[in-house]
This record gives structure tokens, C-alpha cells and sequence, in this order.
């Protein structure tokens, strides 16, 4: 869809959610869908302090609510916490959501011009004479960001944050660590193919939560563990066996790491590094859950990216001969992983990358 008729489609739905709302709340949606929050932010502690004062006013059996911008952010409703995501986290969240758009106001003036022909069709409940003259006034004052109309506060009680739409697709993960990490520690597998966003979601997981991040890539095979007999192996081609003696039967044991990174420039293991535990560990990466590995862990879940995305983001990531080597190697051998040992059906939940 274009971005015109994108712009369209979504007005007339948000519309339609909130008839009620005002020239100046159709501003607000159309500021918020180019800049997102940049324009919010004070610092960490004030926006938690907020977010935990205006909760006080969400009833329990509030609907939770997510509502897709025009653009990279979400409105995503105070009632998202009553799920079990605690306003600590909701606060970073917010916080790591905001920064600058670039395109923000050519996007805005683009949008503009799509509501005034909404309007002009009749379609938005405005006279055009009256949306115009807003529209030039508020051009005038370089589209300073506005606030809901007194009509549509009393009307609808928004109460919500932007969020970045990279991070609401892991809201049902963050709900279930965070009511787990409320009883003690959490070992989380974060299993999937390759390009699927392991590894950026686990930086994520470092923000959020301070936690130590563990990657599949560092306990590649050495070479003289690369034999036809390994490779004919299910899961063969990484060191799940050196990775449980160094990483997860510490861990388990309440002991903390000292592991060895594979160095795949050198074809050699580094000297070991000293970790020491926290609350929250994250394995990411294909093979983290191995059937040998699958009992160290608390909570799994399988990222699940379509072929096309998967393609397009190796593309753009790699030279055309380590690309090639994803397409023909790699990618089959995780293939053969996944089908064989029905990672995907074990793993606790599953998030659909789009």
C-alpha cells in the first residue's frame, strides 16, 4: 500500500474508533504518526514516575489496547500493564522509543495533504475553510507538537505511550518476563533463523533489563570438530557441548561463567572471559534450544521470519558471497535443525517478524 493510501485507510479508521475527535486531535495522530515521542522525553526517572501516577487511574478490567500509528510507533494503552509488564520496564520502553525523525516534517505535510482531501470529501466531520485556516496557523508556529482536545479527553480518557512498533511486537515476552523475574531468576531461550532478529532482540534485552547476553555464534565448531560425521549431526555444526560444560551447567549450578569466544577470523577460542551472574540470562541464537540444552532454560521462544524478509535482510546485511553462504549452507542445516527436532512446536511461544 502506498503511503498516501496507507494515510487514508488509517484516518478514516481512526475516525471511526473516535468521531468525536476535533481538528486538533487528527494534528495529534498526525504529529505522533511522524515524530513518534522525541518531543516527550525528560529523562528515565520522570517518565516512570508519570506513567506510574496516571496508572493509578486504569481499572483492572480496562481493555488493553494497541493502536497503530501512521508510521514507526504504536499507541499502546496504560491497560497493557495489567498483562504483567511492570511500569519500569513500560518506562524504558517509552524512553528508548524516542528519538529523531528525520523525515518528520516532510512525512507530516505529506499526511496533511491527505486529511484535507478527506475533509474535502466530506469524509472527516470538518469544514474545509475551518481545516485549512488550522492547518496554516499551526504551519505558521512550525507544527509544534499539540495536546488532545478538552472533547476528546472527557470522551475517550486516553492514557497511553508511544512505543516504538520494533519493540510491541515483544510486549507478550516482556509481560512474562517480568512476572517471572518477580519470582526469582530467568534463563531465556531466543531461538530462530538466521536474520530473524535474535541478536538485536537481545540487545534489547540488555537495555531493558541489565541481563547477561550469550550468543550461539560464539561456540562455533573448531576445526578439527568439523568432520562429515558432525555436520551429518541434526544441530552438529555448533559446540552445544562445550557451550553447556562453560555457560548453562554453571549457570544452573548458581556458579558464574567463565566461557571461551570463538574467533572465526583466527579459527581459534579466546582466552576466557569472567561473567558474573544476573538476575536475567539470555541465550540467543540457532541451536540454543537443542534438545541436550532444552531443560537449562525457563522460558523459549521461536522469532518466526517469512522467507522474503529473511532474503532481503541477508542481502542487505552481507557481501554477495557470504550472502550465497547463508542461502546454501547455513540456511539448509537450520532447516534440517528446526524440522528435525521441532524447535518451533517446542519452544514456548512464537512471535511472527513481519
Amino acid at each position: 500500500m502506498e503511503m498516501g493510501e496507507k494515510t487514508r485507510s488509517l484516518l478514516i479508521e481512526h475516525y471511526k474508533a473516535y468521531p468525536e475527535l476535533q481538528i486538533q486531535d487528527v494534528f495529534k495522530y498526525l504529529y505522533q504518526s511522524s515524530f513518534g515521542c522525541e518531543h516527550l522525553i525528560s529523562s528515565l526517572g520522570r517518565v516512570t514516575d508519570y506513567i506510574a501516577e496516571e496508572y493509578k487511574s486504569v481499572e483492572n478490567d480496562s481493555p488493553i489496547k494497541i493502536e497503530a500509528l501512521d508510521g514507526n510507533y504504536s499507541r499502546v494503552y496504560l491497560s497493557c500493564l495489567n498483562t504483567g509488564i511492570n511500569i519500569e520496564t513500560f518506562g524504558k520502553l517509552f524512553f528508548l522509543s524516542s528519538k529523531t525523525e528525520s523525515d518528520g516534517s516532510f512525512n507530516l505535510e505529506k499526511k496533511i495533504s491527505v486529511a484535507k482531501e478527506l475533509v474535502c470529501e466530506g469524509i472527516l466531520p470538518f469544514s474545509p475553510a475551518d481545516f485549512e485556516r488550522e492547518v496554516d496557523d499551526w504551519k505558521n508556529k512550525c507544527y509544534p507538537a499539540v495536546h488532545h482536545s478538552n472533547i476528546f479527553r472527557e470522551k475517550y480518557k486516553p492514557a497511553y505511550r508511544l512505543i516504538s512498533n520494533d519493540f510491541v511486537v515483544f510486549l507478550p515476552l516482556f509481560a512474562e518476563l517480568d512476572k517471572k523475574l518477580s519470582l526469582g531468576s530467568v534463563c531465556l531461550a531466543v531461538e530462530g533463523g538466521s536474520a530473524c532478529g535474535k541478536t538485536t532482540l537481545g540487545m534489547l534485552l540488555e537495555k531493558l533489563y541489565d541481563c547477561n547476553v550469550f550468543h550461539m555464534d560464539d561456540f562455533f565448531l573448531q576445526p578439527h570438530q568439523r568432520t562429515p560425521e558432525r555436520f551429518a549431526e541434526v544441530g552438529g555444526n555448533v559446540d552445544r557441548e562445550r557451550f553447556l560444560s562453560e555457560v548453562l551447567q554453571p549457570l544452573k549450578t548458581g556458579n558464574d561463567i567463565s566461557y571461551r569466544r570463538f574467533n572465526c577470523s583466527t579459527m581459534t577460542i579466546e582466552e576466557p572471559i569472567q561473567i558474573p551472574l544476573k538476575k536475567l540470562t539470555v541465550v540467543e541464537g540457532a541451536y540454543s534450544m537443542h534438545p541436550e540444552l532444552e531443560k537449562f532454560y525457563d522460558y523459549s521462544i521461536f522469532l518466526d521470519v517469512n522467507e522474503n524478509l529473511q532474503k532481503a535482510r541477508i542481502e542487505k546485511r552481507n557481501v554477495p558471497f557470504l550472502a550465497k553462504r547463508f542461502f546454501e549452507e547455513w540456511i539448509p542445516l537450520e532447516k534440517i535443525y528446526f524440522e528435525k527436532t521441532n524447535v518451533k512446536q517446542r519452544c514456548d511461544s512464537v512471535i511472527e517478524i513481519k
